[in-house]
């Protein structure tokens, strides 16, 4: 038994997908960060469209 626990601890198997993990997180705070400083040059654009669409 104390030799399973012992190779279930140096196991790094799953290492590398928590990596990807992390990284695809903090990506992802990158992105919403990055459309909440945004937002409102975002929103002139949609109503510039959709005035346009208004009119034709």
């Amino acid at each position: 038994m104390k030799e399973k626990l012992v190779r279930l601890i140096r196991d790094e198997e799953g290492q590398g997908m928590v990596e990807y993990g992390l990284i695809i997180g903090l990506v992802a705070i990158v992105i919403v960060a990055a459309l909440a400083t945004m937002s409102g040059s975002i929103t002139g654009i949609f109503d510039r469209i959709s005035a346009a669409l208004d009119g034709v």
